[in-house]
């Protein structure tokens, strides 16, 4: 028997870094206008790594405190939007450390919005934007690069336009037919770039609309066909993008019986399940698109 080191990687996971632009000059902080960027930034590498595992030989060793500090000195750096931050921190591993045969950067931001005072948007003072995140994973190696970004816990919901039945039944089914539910669901979307010379805030914001806009029109008989959907808006109107995967909690909402109380629910009063869901999930793809395994 021959044993032997497999695919290994490693990193620094998690560094939480909040990045303020300061834009305009004078004397009062009022007038300075302020753009705050909050990231959670995972580096991970792989590489001529054997001898550490095997023998506990660390010369090859980029140590995950020094990872942590080249994000944050980076980040000193005009950061852009986070997908511009990634590939300059992954180009950054490879460039400065020869062992390094991969860098992949993962990072989520956290949206903020300016607080409305005073009849207009404040300088400097922001609110919490809610539990969407905006993401990127960044892999880079000697000669390509690949780009996937995306956004997580997009919850979304419509109260009607929306159906499932004609399923498979047996024994165990309870589950009635509908021809009117509640259909909603949190949205974890990632999409890749088929090259990095994209203009990224727009490709996010017009897919990210897209996405939106077709759960809202599309007249659903199963969450499967709202996901299918979805994708095919993106890419039919974004050709920079290849593919598109999805995983989509189905967040129930029963009709509450009102019977025994004597009273009639015609789909206006529902419990909603927060467990067990279903979980769908799916790829929707271009068919002349070659896949990339090592983008993921």
């Amino acid at each position: 028997m021959t044993i032997r080191l497999g695919e290994n990687q490693y990193g620094k996971a998690e560094t939480h870094v909040v990045r303020v632009t300061k834009r305009g000059r004078g004397g009062a902080v009022q007038e300075a206008k302020h753009e705050i960027k909050d990231m959670t930034v995972t580096v991970m590498l792989a590489g001529d790594f054997e001898a550490v595992h095997l023998t506990g030989d660390n010369r090859a060793v980029v140590p995950t405190d020094t990872q942590k500090n080249a994000v944050f000195a980076l980040a000193k750096e005009d950061v852009g939007e986070i997908e511009e931050f990634g590939l300059r921190l992954g180009r950054h591993f490879l460039s400065e450390y020869a062992p390094v045969r991969r860098a992949r950067i993962a990072i989520a931001e956290q949206p903020w919005t300016r607080i409305q005072a005073g009849g207009g948007p404040h300088p400097h003072a922001f609110e919490h934007a809610g539990a969407e995140r905006r993401t990127t994973t960044v892999t880079c190696v000697r000669d390509a690069e690949w780009v996937v970004s995306g956004l997580s816990d997009l919850t979304l919901l419509k109260t009607t336009g929306s159906e499932f039945w004609g399923y498979a039944k047996d024994r165990y089914t309870t589950l009635p037919e509908t021809h009117d539910r509640v259909l909603a669901t949190a949205v974890e979307a990632r999409w890749r770039y088929l090259d990095t010379d994209v203009d990224w805030a727009d490709a996010r914001i017009e897919s990210r609309r897209l996405m939106i806009e077709t759960f809202a029109n599309k007249h659903s008989l199963s969450l499967q066909q709202t996901l299918y959907a979805m994708g095919e808006a993106v890419l039919e109107a974004r050709p920079e993008i290849g593919e598109v995967r999805f995983s989509m909690p189905n967040k129930h909402h029963f009709v509450v019986d009102l019977e025994p109380f004597g009273l009639e629910n015609d789909n206006e009063v529902f419990y909603a399940a927060d467990r067990p869901y279903g979980l769908i999930e799916g790829t929707v793809v271009r068919d002349d698109v070659a896949p990339a395994d090592q983008a993921w």
